[in-house]
């Protein structure tokens, strides 16, 4: 059988290289001219499954409002006229009450978990490398009352099956000594010692390599406009480059899946969300963190990549606008080097940016479409790089006939029909 994958961001690829182990003929279809080009490029590379709480939480709307009008807010609305985003926005809000939140924390951790083990077998599987670092996740807070609240945050969710500990400022030192520069402002930390980092663009390309050797195809600089469909079935993608046939088809096309999939009666409230990073060579290695740092008053993480530091965070909600703004994109580097100062060259440092693929209760869409042959796999938002080697797998054993390995509940397009 035949399955062509829209989309060869981490997902995707991560979904062609599972189906083609399944014995399917994969052909993988991608507008950029290579594979990882765009979410998946250069994100906050944490592996974050005990760090998955959605944005639509109690209290976010209390923030958003102080956060308005300020240029560097962490989560900045472009006041426009798109009606796109107010649909979306007022989804989100809906999902913010505290009980939505709490079967929404549950559903992500319950993929983002299976996810993590997934990704560890495939990486002993494969023997691929992508500067991973098995030593965990930290959250640090400089405000004792945001410190308090997270405490009894993560005492909830522990019960979920959250792994955080709660650190004290000596604590946070001794897991961490490089933050002995900010250990005068420190209230206080939680860690999860089983989350793990790693450059996700490395990881695409290796896998890449091994999809080629499995035979799967890919065709780069590919536009997708839809979906053709004979009642309850897709026919075809339709292309720049015509129409293509398959037997299965897979949606993976993160912010662009909404478009490409009008038309098929599937309600995908995806908007995309843009968020930055900065990358640069570290010039000492023993003031540069060995464990990923969520610094959660700016929100953004801090990663070790190899030679490299990567800094990453906000959320901007401006459409498909990808121009990087100088001032936002500053104001990461420069909490980076405040967090770290003299551990990285800020004079060689890379910016970036690109879209997040938002659902407004912050859990991916996977399963099937309302077409029988169609399997969708997007809307992963922040957490693409933690659920990609999971998601992929729970699709190919849709595709093959065969139950997923972790309920699906909640997690269908149906929730938000």
């Amino acid at each position: 059988m035949k399955a062509v994958v829209l989309g060869a961001g981490v997902i995707g690829v991560s979904t062609a290289y599972e189906l083609a182990k399944e014995g399917f003929e994969v052909e993988v279809l991608e507008r950029r001219e290579g594979v990882g080009l765009e979410t998946s490029f250069a994100n906050g590379g944490q592996i974050s499954a005990n760090h998955c709480e959605p944005w639509a939480a109690p209290g976010v709307i209390e923030q958003a409002l102080k956060w308005l009008g300020r240029k560097d807010a962490p989560l900045l609305f472009r006041l426009r006229l798109d009606p796109a985003l107010w649909a979306w926005t007022l989804r989100f809000l809906s999902q913010s009450r505290e009980e939505k939140f709490w079967a929404n924390v549950a559903k992500i951790l319950r993929l983002a978990l299976y996810s993590r083990t997934a990704l560890k077998q495939l990486r002993d599987d494969l023997n691929i490398e992508y500067d991973h670092l098995e030593n965990g996740i930290m959250n640090i807070f400089r405000s004792p009352g945001a410190y308090e609240h997270a405490l009894v945050r993560a005492r909830a969710i522990s019960e979920l099956g959250f792994e955080r500990k709660i650190l004290d400022p000596k604590q946070c030192l001794e897991i961490e000594p490089a933050l002995k520069g900010i250990s005068d402002t420190l209230a206080g930390g939680t860690y999860s010692p089983d989350d793990e980092t790693g450059d996700a663009y490395k990881f695409t390309t290796a896998l890449y390599e091994k999809c080629k050797a499995l035979g799967v195809s890919f065709r780069f600089g590919v536009n997708v406009f839809g979906l053709e469909h004979d009642q309850w079935k897709i026919t075809s993608a339709i292309t720049d480059q015509g129409e293509i046939k398959a037997d299965v088809f897979v949606l993976s096309l993160g912010s662009y899946s909404k478009a490409a999939a009008s038309g098929l009666g599937i309600p995908l409230p995806i908007y995309p969300t843009k968020g930055y990073s900065v990358t640069m060579p570290i010039v000492d290695m023993a003031a540069a963190p060995s464990v990923s740092i969520t610094d959660d008053e700016y929100r953004i993480v801090i990663s070790r990549m190899g030679n490299r530091l990567r800094t990453a965070g906000t959320a901007e909600f401006a459409g498909f606008n990808t121009d990087i703004d100088p001032a936002r994109a500053d104001m990461i580097l420069q909490q980076a080097l405040g967090v770290f100062p003299g551990a990285a060259d800020s004079a060689q440092a890379e910016f970036w940016c690109a879209l997040r693929p938002s659902t407004p209760d912050g859990a991916p869409i996977i399963g099937r479409g309302l077409q029988e042959n169609l399997l969708i796999n997007t809307g992963h938002g922040t957490l693409g790089w933690t659920m990609a080697v999971g998601s992929a797998r729970i699709i190919a054993r849709l595709a093959k006939g065969l139950a997923p390995e972790i309920d699906l509940n909640g997690l269908g397009w149906e929730r938000f029909s």
